[in-house]
């Protein structure tokens, strides 16, 4: 029997299983450690880069293609 996406392995007691607990605290830790990475020196400046990137291409008008011929 395949288990639902929202399933997880339960003890009889109702709590999380240990191989999904540990699971649930690496995915944490992933996401913390991506968080983290963005407040490293430096990176103020790769953010800078990227919203004035942002803006000059928002300032440009948008190019229009050519309808090509119909069959």
């Amino acid at each position: 029997m395949s288990e639902g996406f929202d399933e997880r392995p339960r003890q009889p007691n109702g709590e999380i299983d240990a191989r999904e607990a540990a699971r649930i605290r690496r995915r944490d830790r992933d996401a913390e450690a991506e968080a983290r990475a963005l407040l490293r020196p430096g990176m103020g400046k790769v953010f800078k880069q990227i919203q004035d990137a942002q803006g000059k291409a928002a300032n440009q008008p948008v190019k229009r293609r050519r309808a090509g011929p119909r069959a």
